[in-house]
């Protein structure tokens, strides 16, 4: 992209450049990352990730914060050369997974159509389980996750993949307690991420757990992503369910309820928006969006709670005046039945992800 056709933001102040021998930043090694790609892989499940990785490493050397890469970035596959993805694009793989041993700080495994075919090879089980004692973090990027549970590395932890695998791998993997609703689970030094894209926002919270949040945030920006997606953790949010009408006036009705979801969002108040009767308004919406106008604006508010939980300490109360939910037992009913959890166990388990997070992420003290 061009100087002249690059998005404007508003002015954010920079870190200061440190001088390169003294800062811990600077002082770190540089950390290798792994990509493991097949035939048949998602492409944007293997360059998404690594772009961000590469990226971030090339602003802060552009920046001064380091003399040599922050991060090292490889693509491995089940030997070494050209193979296919599944968009029929080709990729490169430098070395086969049989000459990959120690040295891996950060090891991810891609997704795709090749999963099926490939998910089942012994051998490149048993390098994703030797691996799994070596490296520092072991992640998966979309259908990734079933090398991981296929490899017995998910038993009994948290897991999420892509939301249309979900009900598949919930049924072949029942001893992983699957996460559907999320857009990557932290487990220790083990992630998995979501669909395709939501292998790029697991690569940001990695770069914030290095290098903490302002290094992450200026990666985001070059990359025109968010740090963190609107709606916290939801892999189906109600902005992506903004795009799905056709018809104009009802995409733009979608956006204002996303902005004003404590207004009355009634049929009647929302037909009346658009200039519709109510019952025309309610199948049109139907045929249009795939929801109702009720589960929709129930989708939306439940969203908007999430984030506030996420982002504030205010009191249950003061989230559901904000967020149109009503009292505090109308909103645990709404988060029981769209999140699963209560609010109050929503927030409790955001808080211990987040501290863990930021444990990861304090450098180690310097000696007095």
């Amino acid at each position: 992209m061009s100087p002249s056709t690059q998005p404007h933001h508003p002015p954010q102040a920079a870190p200061s450049p440190p001088h390169a021998t003294t800062s811990p930043i600077a002082a770190r090694a540089p950390m290798h990352v792994v990509m493991l790609a097949f035939p048949d892989v998602q492409v944007l499940d293997v360059m998404g990730p690594l772009e961000v990785f590469a990226r971030t490493s090339r602003w802060m050397r552009d920046r001064g914060l380091r003399r040599d890469h922050a991060y090292t970035v490889e693509i491995v596959g089940l030997k070494r050369g050209a193979f296919r993805t599944s968009s029929g694009l080709k990729l490169y793989a430098e070395r086969s997974i049989e000459n990959v041993g120690r040295g891996v700080d950060t090891l991810l495994i891609a997704g795709g159509l090749g999963v099926e075919r490939f998910r089942s090879n012994a051998p490149l089980l048993r390098w994703i389980r030797r691996q799994s004692g070596t490296v520092r973090r072991l992640a998966s990027i979309c259908t990734g996750a079933f090398f991981l549970a296929e490899a017995g590395l998910l038993k009994g932890r948290r897991a999420t993949t892509h939301w249309n695998h979900c009900e598949t791998f919930a049924m072949q993997f029942p001893d992983v307690r699957l996460e559907p609703d999320t857009i990557f689970v932290q487990e220790g030094s083990l992630y998995t991420s979501a669909g395709v894209t939501a292998g790029m926002d697991l690569a940001l919270a990695l770069v914030e757990e290095d290098f903490g949040r302002d290094i992450a945030l200026a990666a985001a920006r070059e990359l025109v992503m968010f740090l963190k997606r609107p709606g916290g953790q939801a892999q189906f949010s109600a902005q992506l369910a903004v795009q799905m009408a056709e018809n104009e006036p009802l995409r733009d009705l979608q956006a204002w309820i996303v902005e004003h979801p404590a207004e009355d969002l009634s049929v009647q108040q929302l037909a009346r928006r658009v200039a519709m009767s109510p019952r025309n308004f309610a199948r049109v919406f139907m045929r249009e969006v795939g929801a109702t106008p009720a589960r929709f604006v129930a989708s939306v508010r439940v969203e908007a709670a999430r984030r506030l939980l996420e982002e504030t300490h205010e009191p249950l109360e003061w989230v559901c005046e904000r967020t149109g939910l009503g009292t505090t037992e109308s909103m645990r009913r709404a988060f029981l039945r769209v999140v699963g959890v209560t609010p109050g166990q929503y927030r409790e388990r955001f808080n211990r992800s987040h501290a863990a997070a930021n444990r990861s992420a304090a450098p180690p003290e310097s000696p007095s």
